[in-house]
């Protein structure tokens, strides 16, 4: 049976906590510089390998979806500065 106290404390599984040392990370902390950098740039490629790479064709819609965009914003802009600007001749002289 469990015993009820008072205390917010969780016990730690498998006994008491009191002598251990913290983790330090396992197998991967006892490893060199060089192992992990490796270990790092291995699970990148392993990453981007997983990636969906768009096709020729996807990547040209794409592109042209983006390019029309900031296309339209610049204009955009241009419309919105140019009208700030008469309105300031305006107010100022």
């Amino acid at each position: 049976m469990t015993e009820i106290t008072d205390t917010t404390e969780v016990p730690e599984p498998g006994g008491s906590s009191e002598g251990k040392k913290p983790r330090r990370g396992g197998k991967r902390g006892k490893k060199g510089p060089l192992a992990r950098l490796a270990l790092f740039y291995r699970q990148i490629v392993a990453e981007l390998r997983k990636v969906v790479w768009p096709t020729r064709h996807q990547l040209s819609t794409y592109t042209s979806v983006v390019i029309v965009f900031v296309v339209i914003v610049i204009g955009l802009v241009t419309v919105i500065d140019y009208g700030f600007t008469e309105l300031v001749k305006y107010v100022f002289g």
